[in-house]
């Protein structure tokens, strides 16, 4: 396995846990992280993502474990479509019920279709995803009030359901990116890169 340039960690704030990312961002990006949290009950999280030169995303690998259960997914693009192969051991449900949670459904999508026009991935609780957008559609150098809807494949943890969700990244001033969907919103605190320095609720740079 190749070393990477690049590392980062976050200190999550919405629950008790992790992330840890070694990247490279030479041509695209490329990255491979851990990620650990307690909720809604202990798993940890291993990925792999790739870019392309334009930041656009062309493969995720992710892999959740917890007791008694472990799940994979893979998604990448070919030929402008969206494929999800997906694997899972033990009974992920189970776990949930047991510990006073709604169950989980499949992994992957049933309809990858939904996906089309997405160029990024959301990883839950994931401060290294918000990145791919902002380098992507170039905010990082816009001026304040620059927005971009976009389209993202969201990967719920620790289930690895994705599903389609609709975003707004917006320009809103030196080092500051600011977050809506539909219910929430959020200025986020990023570095000269475009990595998330402070993303209040959920993590902070450690």
């Amino acid at each position: 396995m190749a070393t990477l340039p690049g590392a980062l960690m976050w200190d999550r704030l919405d629950t008790v846990g992790a992330e840890h990312t070694l990247y490279d961002v030479r041509a695209g990006f490329y990255a491979r992280g851990t990620q650990i949290a307690v909720d809604p009950i202990p798993y940890t999280a291993r990925y792999e993502l790739q870019t392309d030169e334009s930041w656009a995303t062309t493969r995720l690998d992710v892999s959740t474990e917890g007791a008694g259960w472990a799940r994979t997914l893979r998604l990448e693009l070919a030929a402008g479509r969206w494929r999800a192969t997906t694997g899972e051991q033990g009974n992920l449900d189970a776990a949930l019920t047991a510990s006073g949670h709604a169950g989980a459904g499949l992994p992957g999508t049933e309809d990858p279709d939904l996906l089309f026009g997405a160029f990024d991935m959301d990883l839950t609780g994931s401060p290294l995803t918000n990145t791919l957008p902002i380098r992507r559609t170039g905010l990082l150098a816009a001026e304040p009030g620059v927005a971009h809807r976009i389209s993202v494949a969201w990967v719920l943890l620790p289930s690895l359901e994705v599903v389609q969700a609709d975003q707004i990244y917006t320009a809103a001033g030196p080092g500051l990116v600011r977050f809506a969907n539909e219910t929430f919103s959020a200025d986020i605190e990023v570095d000269d890169d475009g990595f998330v320095r402070h993303y209040p609720g959920l993590a902070r740079r450690a």
